[in-house]
């Protein structure tokens, strides 16, 4: 069995066009198995969501490639460089807005250009010599995503990033997820509690189910997307079908947690 520890793709080919590749990854706690013999290849560009119930191996799978945690069999293979957006926003409350953008950084003075530009791109650059507590949640948000993608990561990890916004600031969100995803084409890898917004943002949407891989489907239909449109809601039934969800309350379907 090849070395479970991170590699970077070095390979001038892989470098192009795969993110990460998986092979037969698996991790197991107290000798449980999380995770089962995973492999999965993402070419860089691909916006990837990941659903599962609880225990699904999700988060640990996140978690191995943000480099955070290690498998136990198999090899996981990741771009260069990669950043990771938590749940939680993750801000110092010490350091002015700019400053956590590139906190990290042996030369912060050097830095403040990038971190400016990375704060104009989603719209905080006036809020840049403020300090954390003087955020909300989304602009906190806004702040982590920016920190992130001020690396030029060619994969971006996110982890559950909009489960504490509100349902308005959630859009907002999306919206702007969609806009730098694009305007920086990394690799993306998002796991989320909610098949709506796997739907509305993702290229492909894997599912986890005991620590495997149980189903993979391509999104194929145009962007922008909503939730009332045909395709969308004959995926999100799929999608139910995948995770073992059925119900014959749509309205409660469609908003249905799949973590």
């Amino acid at each position: 069995m090849s070395s479970p520890d991170i590699d970077a793709l070095k390979n001038v080919r892989d470098h192009r066009e795969i993110a990460l590749e998986l092979q037969g990854v698996s991790r197991r706690f107290g000798g449980r198995a999380v995770l089962k013999d995973v492999s999965l290849n993402i070419r860089r560009g691909q916006f990837v969501s990941m659903l599962g119930a609880s225990g699904a191996g999700k988060t640990t799978l996140l978690r191995i490639l943000a480099g955070l945690d290690k498998a136990d069999e198999g090899r996981v293979r990741v771009a260069n460089a990669r950043s990771v957006v938590f749940q939680e926003p993750r801000l110092v409350p010490a350091r002015r807005v700019w400053e956590n953008v590139v906190i990290g950084h042996d030369r912060l003075g050097a830095a403040k250009n990038d971190a400016l530009a990375a704060l104009d791109e989603v719209g905080l650059a006036s809020h840049a010599e403020g300090w954390p507590k003087t955020l909300s949640g989304g602009e906190a948000q806004r702040v982590a995503l920016a920190r992130a993608l001020v690396r030029e990561p060619r994969l971006l990890l996110l982890d559950e990033p909009f489960a504490a916004l509100d349902a308005l600031t959630r859009i907002r969100m999306y919206d702007l997820v969609a806009r730098l995803w694009r305007a920086h084409t990394p690799a993306v890898v998002l796991v989320t509690h909610d098949i709506d917004e796997a739907i509305l943002l993702s290229d492909r949407i894997v599912v986890l189910s005991q620590g495997e891989i149980s189903a993979d489907f391509t999104v194929d239909f145009p962007r922008p997307r909503s939730r009332a449109d045909g395709n969308a809601i004959a995926l999100r039934t799929q999608l139910l079908e995948a995770l073992g969800v059925t119900t014959e309350e749509p309205q409660r379907a469609a908003t249905a947690s799949a973590a």
